[in-house]
């Protein structure tokens, strides 16, 4: 497989189905994600609907970003929680799919991408002709809030991500982590699940949150302790939780991004305002068409190489 060409667009081999409680909801969902043809793009379909049942993950049309993202249809349908499903797609290079869904939100599985991530790859890859399209960053672009900031920056062949986490909590503290997403393994970002303190879970469940939460699917701090009898999966795992999202809602821009992004407290609200900022002046960005036939290594993860060699 090394000599086809990694430059044009991917699908997945067969459909791949998954069913479990919702984060927020609380609900059972099952989704089926479908092959679909090159420039088919990322798309979710409400299959519980009759009609205006697509909705498109872009970053414009992402209208909530409380503890999780949402998009939204111009007829109100909405799909939420999709960002760990997104960094699966993204990590994994694959550029067509049509997502159904038999409610709002997507199943949480474990809280990470890990289960997404085994899935796909089990399904196997279907590699077209059609070239792939890659955003470059041709400006530097800073979002902040207080001492919260994200900026992005020009790269070479790179998208790099240097994320810093700064709590009070002793257990996760000030945390950080840099990342090639192209060159490095992730298997530790897409293995890091979502995370809260103890103390703040009742103010989430009183906003209606939260509802299928549990040990199962979170990390939960509560003081010097991490209540989850595993402990946590690796070292980092809340910083690169959140690097992990933050992969996935850049791939509400549809496409690879070659870019230097950096970012400190940050999370999904702080993301999707940086990806409005750039996309509102065309000096700020060019979208390529990559048509040569050799891959530069670095716009592709190493997982991605093994998962198809």
């Amino acid at each position: 497989m090394l000599g086809v060409s990694y430059l044009t667009q991917k699908t997945i081999k067969k459909d791949i189905r998954f069913s479990g409680i919702t984060l927020h909801s609380g609900l059972n969902v099952n989704i089926c994600i479908k092959p679909a043809k090159p420039d088919f793009g990322i798309v979710f379909k409400r299959v519980d609907l009759k009609i205006n049942n697509f909705v498109y993950p872009n970053f414009n049309n992402v209208t909530n970003t409380a503890l999780n993202t949402t998009v939204e249809n111009e007829f109100g349908v909405k799909v939420s929680t999709i960002e760990h499903l997104m960094c699966a797609l993204f990590g994994l290079g694959i550029d067509n799919a049509l997502i159904e869904i038999d409610n709002e939100e997507v199943p949480i599985l474990d809280g990470s991408a890990k289960v997404f991530v085994s899935k796909i790859i089990t399904s196997g890859f279907e590699v077209s002709n059609s070239p792939i399209k890659i955003i470059k960053i041709k400006k530097e672009v800073n979002y902040s809030e207080g001492e919260r900031y994200i900026t992005i920056k020009p790269s070479t062949l790179s998208l790099d991500i240097d994320f810093e986490l700064k709590y009070q909590n002793k257990i996760i503290g000030n945390q950080k982590n840099k990342i090639k997403v192209y060159e490095d393994n992730l298997e530790e970002i897409y293995n890091s699940r979502t995370y809260c303190l103890f103390e703040d879970i009742e103010m989430i469940k009183k906003k209606g949150l939260a509802k299928g939460g549990s040990l199962d699917n979170a990390v939960v701090v509560k003081g010097n302790e991490i209540l989850n009898p595993e402990g946590l999966r690796n070292s980092k795992e809340f910083v690169n939780h959140k690097i992990l999202d933050c992969i996935g809602d850049l791939y509400t821009t549809g496409y690879r991004i070659v870019a230097s992004i950096k970012c400190s407290q940050g999370g999904h609200y702080l993301t999707n305002q940086l990806l409005r900022k750039i996309f509102k002046d065309k000096e700020n960005f060019s979208i390529l068409e990559i048509k040569e036939k050799n891959l530069p290594h670095t716009l592709l993860n190493r997982n991605f190489l093994k998962s198809i060699a």
